[in-house]
């Protein structure tokens, strides 16, 4: 059920995007205003580690604001605890001064969750949403910034907390 409200989701971004595309009068408008690129992050606890990757697109619609699509693709290990996590989000930028970039972005992921114990082994699938707002560095093509999630879980999170450190970069 979840999985079809991602996807749906994601096929309604995509639909709004190139729906602009055949609105304009030249499409390779369009085309200058969409960018390529996504996200790396990397977060650090007392107990463990977690890492990402997220491919996105995004549709420049000024200088200071763009909205956009990303795939995430994450890993996690605490203590006992060992994540693995796929799924996609919904991100909006925008850059009231060009080095200042505030974003908010929603994001819907599958865990797949394995707990090891000196008995047994548990394992776990389920949907974990997040919601992020967010606070960059940026300098042409790349920002540098910090990310809290609203939503966030201690007892289900893949994120070793819910501040996070990011890398965003679009071409």
């Amino acid at each position: 059920m979840h999985l079809k409200k991602l996807l749906f989701t994601l096929l309604c971004s995509f639909n709004i995007i190139f729906s602009f595309a055949q609105g304009s009068s030249n499409n390779s408008d369009f085309w200058n205003n969409v960018k390529f690129g996504g996200s790396i992050g990397l977060g650090f606890s007392n107990d463990g580690f977690n890492s990402s990757i997220s491919p996105s697109a995004i549709y420049q619609f000024n200088d200071q604001l763009a909205v956009g699509t990303s795939l995430s693709f994450s890993y996690a290990k605490f203590d006992n605890d060992k994540f693995s996590a796929y799924g996609g989000s919904l991100l909006s930028l925008f850059n009231p001064i060009p080095q200042l970039q505030l974003s908010t972005e929603f994001e819907q992921l599958r865990i797949n969750r394995t707990l090891f114990t000196q008995t047994t082994n548990i394992k776990d699938n389920y949907w974990l949403p997040a919601f992020f707002v967010g606070i960059g560095y940026s300098i042409p093509n790349v920002t540098f910034g910090l990310r809290y999630d609203l939503l966030y879980n201690d007892e289900k999170s893949i994120y070793g907390n819910a501040l996070m450190p990011f890398v965003r970069v679009y071409f």
